[in-house]
């Protein structure tokens, strides 16, 4: 009742105003009825005072809910059988269902970043066995298999780095031009000893007047995950790794082609999704399922497109597009 009476002041201020002025005006115009004019006002306040019970009847409903505080956020219903009333229905039901989604997508969200620490903790502990294991020996201790050990460790911390800085992508990526054969270039030295001790070879065919507009540490970070990828399933084939590129109307082409063990065709609508190995994570267990997802959700956010084709026994080739690109 507070609240209607709060609400319906200036209707009720201003009808008092206006009955007086109207009185004003046939006063000075020489209509000096006193009881008619007080019946007039009568009138006047007794119609105001019909609409007004009239309006709190018909949309008490309303202001008994918007007057005290919900028990729950289920706790809704219909608030007046008034066209007011059911968008007020309406604007609560859409921010609820507004509410659950983006519940929804928090707690999946949380959910595979847990997912994801725990798998990635249980890799871990395997370069570190290994190392733990060779310092046992004694005076044969391999530095080189130390050396791969120390870099799975690292590739792993790098992908946990980028995995938690994706939620804040928008505070930590600066776009500039990008020469794409520096950057191609950083990644294969990066990846050096990965190539060599997978047999496999890097060819580095793209232009060095091709310039892209976008982030050069997340791009780094995406050609690095895509080269591994590369890497690891064709490792032994003693084959060429190639990154190529080109300009195709005013977008620019990344190309990364292995010819290694190649993914089944049933798997390729769904290797960007979280966690998804397929048939592959069966056969390399080093698989997590989050490097493609990862540079998926990092190309997305850079407003780039990736697309990828692959054939058993063949290869697999990832195309990232640059709209609007410089040459």
């Amino acid at each position: 009742m507070r609240l209607f009476i709060r609400e319906h002041i200036p209707l009720i201020g201003f009808t008092i105003i206006q009955l007086f002025l109207v009185l004003l005006v046939v006063w000075f115009d020489g209509y000096k009825q006193i009881g008619t004019a007080l019946y007039a006002m009568f009138l006047g306040v007794f119609v105001l005072l019909g609409y007004l019970i009239y309006r709190y009847v018909t949309h008490r409903k309303l202001y008994e809910r918007l007057s005290r505080p919900l028990a729950s956020i289920h706790d809704g219903g219909i608030t007046a059988d008034t066209p007011l009333g059911h968008a007020v229905d309406t604007l609560l039901e859409t921010q609820y269902g507004y509410y659950q989604q983006q519940l929804k997508t928090w707690e999946r969200k949380q959910q595979d970043h847990l997912t994801f620490m725990n798998q990635w903790v249980h890799q871990m502990k395997t370069p570190l066995s290994v190392i733990e294991l060779i310092i046992q020996d004694g005076e044969d201790i391999d530095l080189t298999s130390i050396s791969e050990e120390t870099d799975r460790l690292r590739q792993g911390l790098e992908m946990v780095l980028y995995m938690s800085r994706l939620e804040t992508f928008a505070q930590d990526f600066h776009v500039d031009r990008v020469s794409l054969h520096a950057v191609v270039k950083d990644a294969i030295q990066d990846n050096k000893g990965f190539f060599i001790r997978s047999y496999v070879y890097p060819e580095n065919l793209v232009p060095n007047e091709l310039l892209v507009e976008t982030d050069v540490k997340w791009l780094r970070f995406v050609i690095h995950q895509l080269l591994s990828n590369a890497i690891k399933y064709s490792a032994g084939s003693r084959e060429k790794v190639t990154i190529s590129a080109y300009a195709q109307d005013r977008s620019v082409i990344l190309e990364v082609k292995d010819r290694g063990a190649g993914i089944p065709k049933q798997d390729l609508s769904r290797v960007f999704r979280a966690f998804y190995t397929g048939e592959n994570g069966r056969v390399y267990r080093e698989s997590t399922g989050m490097g493609l997802y990862l540079v998926k959700e990092v190309i997305d956010n850079l407003h780039h497109h990736i697309s990828l084709e692959s054939t058993v026994g063949v290869g697999t080739t990832v195309r990232i597009e640059f709209p609007h690109a410089l040459s």
